[in-house]
């Protein structure tokens, strides 16, 4: 009897657990085209107030210059890099016309909508693009995935958002877009959302960057914040946990801040601010876009295909990691794979000759080689597999890291 009493007992505690866990959600805001010394200048109360709830750091959108990853600083380029965990050289998108995305990179709304469990899904933005070219919704070749909730193509409207001068059409656009945002995620609490504020780059192509683009900063603040209290609303009333992440898709060149597109430090300069505790990675690196969708992933305990999780570029930003930062270097018939521990886990060793998953089919990985914990090197002799082209897979008990050699 008494050990019926106690199985009895433990099932109780073990039901109460499961009704208390929280749903977790997130949101991301792409506010557009602010490079991290005007964000860490003007004064921002709300994207403050996130970081202080979970913090702060730079990053940088770019890629590695003069390597096979170097990406344009331009905005539908540091969208899908976010999206897709990935830079140029894979997803494919060059330029703000996303002529030929390539679609067998996830993006991160693929991943949440093939879950074995029901999403819904929101994108918020005055950019129709966004939804229909780089997330591809519809389209056979991403997945055809479907949007739960949308406001986009407003831009399109010019009955309603006649244009202005200074593009001030733009900025009221965001404004709808914001309180549309803020308002769904109280009532309807979607999974997975997407806000995407464009005034801000429009402002720096206008004026550049100095007191105009800082009021319109501080704007942008506000809308970000009503985001952020409608988040909090949406906890207080329902048993959800959210993680919300501010960001921005590229720099401005300097000192005038008119322009972006290329390789400057301003021009990469990118910043992240979340409300989620984040690991030492967060505190000691300087970050990617790529490592967003990542950390969503974690947050949201998203189950990602192992072929798509090893084309990453990005590493979460929260919970245990293994590796980041690899490089390579290939002398004669040895190539030289370094990289950045951050456990005490072994790592394994993988390549490939073929390049099938560009293209929609599968790679031929084959384990090389181990490495102790502690170590941060591997050295792999080619000469018994000859090829103008490897990708190496550092993997790791908590994350892997991908590098390609031409």
């Amino acid at each position: 009897m008494k050990n019926l009493f106690t199985l009895f007992c433990c099932l109780v505690l073990a039901s109460s657990v499961t009704l208390s866990a929280k749903t977790k959600k997130a949101v991301f805001i792409i506010v557009d085209g602010v490079p991290a010394d005007v964000i860490e200048r003007v004064n921002t109360p709300v994207i403050d107030d996130i970081a202080s709830v979970g913090g702060y750091t730079r990053s940088q959108v770019g890629g590695t210059v003069g390597e096979v990853t170097q990406t344009p600083t331009i905005s539908a380029v540091g969208y899908n890099s976010l999206l897709t965990a990935t830079w140029v050289n894979k997803h494919n998108v060059w330029g703000n016309d996303v002529s030929n995305p390539n679609y067998n990179y996830w993006n991160i709304f693929r991943i949440a909508e093939n879950q074995n469990r029901e999403m819904k899904t929101a994108i918020f933005s005055g950019w129709q693009d966004n939804r229909t070219k780089l997330v591809g919704e519809g389209k056979q070749a991403a997945g055809n995935i479907k949007i739960d909730f949308v406001l986009d193509g407003l831009d399109l409207d010019t009955q309603n958002y006649p244009r202005e001068d200074k593009d001030m059409h733009i900025f009221k656009i965001d404004e709808k877009i914001t309180d549309e945002a803020a308002a769904c995620i109280v009532k309807e609490g979607p999974d997975l959302t997407w806000v995407y504020l464009w005034y801000m780059d429009d402002a720096g192509h206008i004026t550049g960057t100095g007191d105009y683009f800082d009021e319109y900063l501080k704007k942008a603040d506000d809308q970000v914040g009503r985001i952020w209290e409608a988040v909090k609303k949406r906890q207080q009333q329902h048993n959800e946990e959210w993680m919300i992440v501010v960001t921005t898709d590229h720099g401005r060149t300097d000192p005038d801040g008119h322009h972006h597109g290329g390789q400057s430090d301003r021009e990469r300069s990118s910043w992240i601010s979340t409300n989620v505790k984040p690991n030492k990675y967060f505190v000691t690196e300087t970050l990617d876009i790529t490592d967003i969708t990542p950390s969503i992933c974690r947050f949201m305990n998203l189950t990602v295909p192992d072929d798509v999780r090893y084309e990453w570029e990005g590493v979460p930003f929260i919970g245990k990691i293994d590796v980041v930062d690899p490089t390579a270097k290939k002398e004669g018939n040895k190539i030289t794979l370094n990289w950045k521990n951050y456990s005490n886990s072994p790592v394994s060793i993988y390549v490939s000759t073929t390049n099938n998953f560009q293209k929609g089919g599968v790679d031929n990985w084959v384990e090389v080689g181990k490495v102790k914990a502690g170590n941060r090197t591997f050295v792999y002799d080619c000469s018994n597999n000859p090829s103008d082209f490897y990708k190496f897979s550092i993997r790791g008990k908590n994350n892997a890291i991908t590098i390609w050699v031409k």
